[in-house]
């Protein structure tokens, strides 16, 4: 049975060392649950993006939370580079697993499926199958030879880790169309998910909601968090705050200024600061 949490217990199911996986910035993203990661602290997490990321990683990684990630890319999109994550890059402070968009996505799938391995043909003649020796290049088995085709090995996180716009008292999650969010909790051994609000109704008896929920079954635990994806937008919600957005940007680009911004905005829980304004 899906268990309901504080935000801070919520966070405290998350333990150091763990494979974290986290969305897109596009996405669903659990800003006040990274927030309460960097508050309490954690340490020492092996973060993979699915299959990019952005402000979540980089406070982080600012934050000395992390050790390794997997990743196609960590950026602030329009508003540049990830200040802290290039920093701990160049610093030789944080371990990289380079991949791709469809290599995270299969990999996770064969995590999902139970299977060892997905094969995925697209990484033939790219120097990054050289830097992942966990990637074999193998000949296609159904093939007559002189078919090479990459085998990835399956992704099966510790714990899958976003933001939603509603559940049920049930422990089902409303999802929409982010189905990277369905591939993501089943491929984890456990998936917390915080939410604007938890609704008395059965998400899965009603034909217009069913096919955007997750069942309870893949959700361990819930936690609420009202505009709990800020200072990111959640779809159909609000909008992404982008002058803090980019006051983030101007203040993680040294390391004093990124303590000035968690002093101000993550040692104390901000849950709610979007409607306040």
């Amino acid at each position: 049975m899906t268990e309901t949490l504080s935000l801070d217990r919520l966070a405290g199911r998350v333990a150091d060392g763990a494979v974290l996986a986290l969305p897109p910035d596009y996405s669903f993203v659990p800003m006040a649950a990274v927030r309460a990661l960097v508050r309490r602290p954690v340490r020492n997490l092996n973060l993979l993006t699915v299959p990019q990321a952005g402000i979540a990683a980089d406070l982080l990684i600012g934050a000395s939370c992390v050790a390794t990630i997997e990743t196609a890319a960590v950026s602030l999109g329009e508003l540049g580079n990830a200040p802290r994550f290039t920093a701990a890059v160049e610093g030789g402070r944080l371990a990289i697993r380079e991949s791709t968009c469809p290599a995270i996505h299969a990999a996770l799938q064969a995590g999902e499926k139970g299977v060892p391995f997905m094969p995925l043909r697209g990484l033939i003649g790219s120097d990054l199958v050289a830097a992942r020796p966990d990637w074999r290049v193998i000949d296609n088995p159904l093939a007559d030879g002189g078919d090479p085709i990459v085998v990835l090995p399956a992704l099966r996180p510790d714990v899958a880790l976003f933001h939603a716009p509603f559940a049920d008292e049930q422990g089902n999650v409303w999802l929409g169309a982010r189905r990277e969010l369905v591939t993501m909790a089943h491929a984890a051994r456990e998936t917390l998910v915080t939410v604007e609000e938890v609704r008395a109704c059965d998400l899965l008896a009603d034909d217009a909601l069913a096919a955007g929920t997750l069942p309870a079954l893949y959700v361990t635990a819930l936690a609420e968090a009202p505009e709990g994806a800020w200072p990111l937008g959640l779809p159909g919600r609000y909008e992404a705050d982008r002058d803090h957005l980019a006051e983030y940007a101007r203040l993680a680009a040294s390391e004093e200024g990124f303590a000035e911004y968690c002093a101000e905005h993550v040692d104390e829980d901000v849950t709610g600061l979007c409607a306040a304004e």
